[in-house]
């Protein structure tokens, strides 16, 4: 009932074809260090013959749909196997690194062996604040960056996964299963880091990607979503309750250009 009254009020008629999804970042410091997402650049060669595949509208429909998230730090990683045959994670940098020790032991872990998906092949997880929504069904995909080519190839493999984010709004996760633990993992500040796409209840619908505000109502949905993984297995047997709880509107963009006297709390 809420989401079909949701479907009728979310976008204006002349954009009825496009979906609205939103992105807000869930931190509270060092905010600027986290790229906007953006839609993935197709490439801007002009194609010498009509055939080319830069002229398929399968391709063309494809690449339309994807959005990538840029990685935010440059950083060199290595997995070292303690004589308790334990994994450590290392900062390969050092003193040297960009990134602060302090910042870096927040930043990214290794998850307990008797997590992994195999007992060879560490899993690791970096933590971000990207949290997307909707106020109509939508469902998100995360992706390794697949049309950008890495001059440093990844050790290893990229985890993604797919939620309702009308529904499960919660902040993502760069997950990596490494399988070449003898080599380094290499990230590039302003290079692909990991793509999104985004599935609507009509497959021919495109979506248009927006700033959310972080309002009160927000706030308060995403405060009940966030670490309740700390205190059940299967997350997702919580959409009932969620749907029950979900205020009628979550997603209200970002107004850019307000007076500096404007209070940006009262958003509701």
């Amino acid at each position: 009932m809420l989401f079909s009254k949701l479907r009728r009020r979310s976008a204006p008629p002349s954009h009825k074809h496009v979906a609205e999804v939103g992105w807000v970042l869930q931190t509270d410091h060092a905010s600027f260090i986290w790229p906007d997402p953006r839609p993935v650049s197709r490439s801007n060669v002009v194609p010498e013959h009509a055939k080319s595949v830069l002229f398929c509208p399968a391709v063309i429909d494809h690449e339309a749909r994807l959005f990538e998230v840029a990685c935010p730090f440059d950083m060199r990683l290595a997995v070292r196997i303690t004589e308790k045959e334990e994994p450590m994670l290392l900062n390969v940098d050092g003193e040297q690194s960009s990134v602060t020790p302090r910042a870096f032991s927040k930043l990214a872990f290794l998850s307990a062996r008797k997590q992994w998906r195999h007992p060879n092949r560490p899993l690791l997880q970096i933590l971000t604040p990207y949290t997307f929504l909707a106020d109509e069904h939508v469902y998100m995909t995360q992706l390794p960056p697949i049309l950008h080519f890495q001059e440093h190839p990844l050790p290893g493999v990229f985890i993604g996964g797919r939620i309702p984010i009308h529904l499960w709004p919660r902040p993502l996760t760069w997950a990596f299963e490494w399988y070449e633990t003898g080599k380094e993992l290499v990230f590039k500040r302003g290079e692909p880091w990991f793509y999104c796409r985004f599935e609507t209840s009509d497959p021919s619908r495109h979506v248009r990607l927006v700033e959310a505000e972080m309002t009160r109502h927000l706030k308060e949905y995403l405060a009940g979503i966030n670490g309740v993984v700390s205190y059940i297995n299967g997350s997702f047997s919580l959409f009932g309750t969620a749907q029950r709880r979900r205020p009628e509107r979550l997603l209200q963009p970002v107004q850019r250009g307000r007076s500096l006297n404007s209070d940006p709390g009262k958003g509701d």
